[in-house]
């Protein structure tokens, strides 16, 4: 800073001087790292219009397709989707139990996935408006809506090195769906994140009905082929003719930063309080079904009861089909004396009045019969985080003439 200084208390004849001072009052710094996120955030601006631009000119090809390509996280910043995927560790818990077996673990990680709760349905024409969490947030929320599962699905492929990509398109069961593809040696597979189930691409009973847009951690692709039905679709997104991609092939190889964690931690769920809420839905249920006989008086089966907590508990990793042990040829042989009505029920543990919802569904307790007998067994079965696979057999048993 400049200043000047006047001598002005000398004799008349003297002449005036002058002095110039400079005094250090501060100093302001740029750091590098503030103006590179400065042009970060500018070339994200420039980004997050380019992918507007670009699902306006989708949308008017197919109006009817699917594309998201910007989504708000639960701080409402917008990002590009493919912020979202990243390779991400599931839970060590479930990579032990198949040490040898690559497929199988495959198959229990989406299964993992498919058991946490899923938000409940909301009108979503307006995709992109969407709020998006983590996979970290969903994890330890224990919740997420369809594209958060599919994307901590995705993210679980990738840690295995998989090539991997989140699908948008519909259902015929669901609506609007996010499964996730992968590219395996010879083929495509379909993983809807909703269920665990995996189909070829060519499977006849695979439900998904349009194939619209997909996503990696690279680029968003739309579909502009006029057959979108998943059989017809040609999956090589590099075909130009094929797949309208977002980002020029000069951009793509740009790593942009997740905005995933580095690693998902995960905490081991109290096997006390499972084995707490496994008995209060028992009783729960004991109680409804002689509340929904009013008129009837309801006889307990004690061994089949036995029988059926021994087997539910291998339907959990068995995929839900039996397996030949003691405990099921002790069901033979119940089968040799009595008629018996009933079937396993698995289901995501969301709250007990769910589980009285699906029980009452089934019609089982409305057997009229005098001499119907019952038997009821529940088994939860434990995932990290407190993620739970709720079993519940009821079974109505009336004996032979």
């Amino acid at each position: 800073m400049m200043t000047e200084k006047h001598e002005d208390h000398c004799l008349k004849s003297c002449s005036g001087h002058s002095y110039i001072r400079k005094d250090w009052l501060g100093s302001i710094v740029f750091p590098f790292s503030a103006l590179l996120q400065q042009s970060e955030f500018l070339g994200q601006t420039d980004v997050l219009q380019r992918a507007q631009i670009f699902k306006k000119n989708c949308k008017a090809m197919f109006p009817n397709r699917r594309i998201i390509t910007t989504v708000f996280n639960d701080e409402g910043i917008q990002f590009l989707v493919t912020r979202y995927i990243k390779a991400l560790n599931p839970p060590q818990q479930l990579l032990d139990i198949f040490l040898h077996n690559s497929n199988a673990t495959f198959d229990l990680i989406a299964r993992f996935v498919s058991l946490i709760p899923f938000m409940p349905n909301t009108p979503d024409e307006n995709d992109g408006s969407d709020i998006w969490m983590t996979s970290e947030r969903c994890i330890s929320l224990a919740i997420g809506n369809k594209e958060e599962h599919a994307i901590l699905l995705c993210n679980f492929f990738l840690y295995f090195g998989k090539k991997a990509l989140v699908l948008l398109g519909t259902s015929a069961l669901e609506g609007h769906v996010a499964y996730v593809v992968t590219q395996e040696t010879n083929e495509y597979l379909l993983w809807n994140p909703s269920t665990g189930q995996c189909y070829k691409q060519f499977d006849p009973f695979c439900p998904l009905k349009s194939v619209d847009c997909l996503f990696d951690d690279r680029n968003v692709w739309f579909n502009i082929q006029q057959n979108n039905t998943p059989m017809a679709v040609f999956f090589d997104y590099s075909k130009e003719s094929f797949w309208k991609q977002l980002l020029p092939k000069n951009v793509q190889g740009t790593k942009i930063q997740s905005i995933q964690p580095e690693e998902i931690i995960y905490f081991e769920t109290d096997k006390s309080m499972v084995e707490d809420l496994r008995n209060r839905i028992e009783r729960t249920l004991k109680s409804k079904v002689m509340e929904w006989r009013p008129k009837h008086p309801t006889h307990w089966n004690r061994q089949c009861t036995f029988i059926l907590r021994q087997i539910l508990p291998k339907l959990e990793l068995g995929k839900g089909s039996f397996v030949s042990s003691e405990g099921d040829n002790e069901f033979e042989r119940i089968l040799q004396f009595y008629w018996v009505t009933g079937f396993p029920i698995q289901m995501p543990y969301t709250d007990v009045q769910s589980i009285i919802d699906a029980v009452y569904q089934t019609g089982i307790h409305s057997a009229e019969f005098p001499q119907t007998e019952f038997a009821l067994a529940v088994y939860i079965h434990p995932y990290p985080n407190n993620i739970l696979s709720v079993w519940v057999y009821l079974a109505s048993l009336v004996q032979h003439q």
